[in-house]
């Protein structure tokens, strides 16, 4: 029976990584293609500037929450779900605000598809050509973009693989790490 129960709670846990993530990036696609978009040329970059504010606040708090997590791989992968989108949305939205704002920004009139699908080829370093900044403010927006790329890839994606190690470490992290009250130490790997 303990045996069972074992392993549907490791199903859940599994399903529940999946689920929770995947539903997290489906909102926030929603929410990029429901809200409206800013009317003028500066109202673009307060949303940049506000965006990557909030992307900021959500890795400290991913951080905290994955130090916390009876399961911190599993709220790694959430966080990970949860900031990337973010942080590109938050590009997508802008270059689709400029360019509302201000038509000819870019090669093309800009739909939030085609605004979507530029961050996503200029992020994985694709950049076919057929989308490219035309005007100076799209130019260092999109480089900011590229500056910013390489920070998620490389710091974020450092800070969260750090945290969910370091939360793994903790004995709250292990339910299997008490035994009758009593905390049983860690069995850890010396380096």
């Amino acid at each position: 029976m303990a045996s069972r129960d074992a392993t549907l709670r490791r199903r859940r846990f599994v399903l529940l990584g999946v689920v929770r993530p995947l539903t997290t990036v489906v909102v926030l696609v929603v929410a990029y293609y429901v809200l409206p978009a800013a009317a003028r040329p500066g109202g673009a970059l307060v949303l940049l500037i506000g965006g990557l504010g909030v992307v900021a606040a959500m890795v400290v708090w991913q951080v905290r929450a994955i130090l916390r997590a009876p399961y911190p791989t599993l709220q790694g992968v959430e966080a990970l779900a949860l900031l990337v989108p973010l942080f590109l949305l938050a590009f997508a939205y802008t270059y689709y605000a400029l360019e509302r704002a201000t038509p000819g920004t870019f090669s093309t009139t800009l739909s939030r598809t085609d605004s979507l699908y530029f961050v996503v080829t200029v992020f994985a370093t694709v950049g076919f050509g057929d989308i490219t900044p035309v005007t100076t403010a799209a130019r260092i927006l999109v480089t900011v973009q590229m500056i910013g790329d390489l920070l998620v890839v490389g710091l974020v994606l450092r800070v969260i693989v750090l945290a969910v190690q370091r939360g793994r470490e903790h004995p709250h992290a292990h339910p299997s790490s008490v035994h009758n009250g009593q905390r049983k130490p860690l069995n850890r790997r010396k380096k």
